[in-house]
């Protein structure tokens, strides 16, 4: 717990928060994911063999095998039916070779990543010391994102001829008894084989993880920097010329107009009231009309 705390108030998780550093944590779980659902697999299927003389049948003959898949050693007893006792079957290919390699890949992968988990916490000044230790990431992690490539495409490949060769509809073939007149062989159960193809998408999703790792470290190996164009420098604003604020608010030619009274033009004269007169309604003519107001200045 004293070096938990150490590690949360030093900081250093913060590299968990990184591309890096997170997806190097997705790989370690991921890789523990492949290697399980392919290296603990179990498998099953069951046939039955009806002869003509019905106490010599078997109708429940069960059939197992597990990794690493070498099925021409996994056999099971099926009765003759003419008397003379059983016979083993043994079952036909040997793909341990693709399965042990993609199981091989994925603890090898589990193992490194859980060390650059290490590293990156512990001894992450080290690590960008000489810029050795982002170049030994880089190189390690695009050969693991080929050899996942490779050992998933070959652990497919091996898992559909698995298929097939255990599919009882095919072993049935392989039985002596069930080529004689007569005698019935059927298939009771399937194989269940979702754990195995969890394992195929495991070990995808584990390449596209690795393949993708290699930019976030690339760029901590400085190698990229050939490659970045320098950002632009900022410009620096010039300054206004002498007079702009000046004649921000005037334009060439710009006067300060003289108040409106000193302009020629109407201009009444408020000090003098004009006369009003009444008009005379008596009057013959009609309406009187008063003198015309008096301005003192005129237009």
């Amino acid at each position: 717990m004293d070096v938990l705390n150490q590690l949360v108030a030093s900081g250093q998780f913060r590299v968990v928060k990184e591309p890096r550093g997170f997806i190097k944590l997705l790989q370690w779980l991921f890789s523990i994911f492949a290697f399980a659902t392919c290296g603990s697999y179990n498998g099953e299927f069951r046939l039955s063999v009806e002869c003509v003389n019905r106490t010599e049948s078997d109708l429940n003959i069960d059939v197992d095998f597990s990794y690493p898949f070498r099925l021409h050693q996994v056999y099971f007893d099926a009765p003759k039916c003419n008397g003379k006792g059983f016979d083993k079957v043994f079952l036909v290919g040997d793909y341990s070779s693709s399965a042990e390699f993609f199981v091989t890949i994925a603890v090898f992968s589990f193992l490194y990543s859980l060390a650059a988990i290490a590293v990156y916490l512990f001894c992450d000044t080290k690590y960008r010391e000489n810029n050795k230790g982002p170049m030994i990431d880089c190189i390690a992690t695009a050969v693991f994102a080929f050899m996942w490539l490779v050992s998933s495409s070959a652990w497919a490949k091996g898992l559909s001829d698995i298929k097939i060769a255990t599919d009882p509809d095919f072993v049935v073939n392989w039985v002596p008894a069930c080529g004689r007149d007569g005698n019935k062989c059927l298939p009771l159960h399937d194989p269940v084989m979702s754990g195995l193809n969890t394992s195929v998408v495991f070990g995808f999703l584990n390449f596209i993880l690795w393949a993708g790792n290699i930019w976030f470290v690339f760029k901590e190996t400085g190698w990229s920097a050939p490659f970045m164009k320098p950002a632009p420098a900022p410009q620096e604003k010039q300054p206004a010329p002498d007079g702009y604020s000046q004649s921000y608010n005037q334009g060439p030619g710009y006067a300060p107009q003289e108040p409106y009274a000193q302009q020629g033009g109407y201009q009444p004269e408020y000090s003098q009231p004009a006369e009003y007169t009444q008009p005379a309604y008596g009057q013959q003519g009609g309406y009187g009309q008063a003198a015309p107001t008096s301005f003192s200045n005129q237009m």
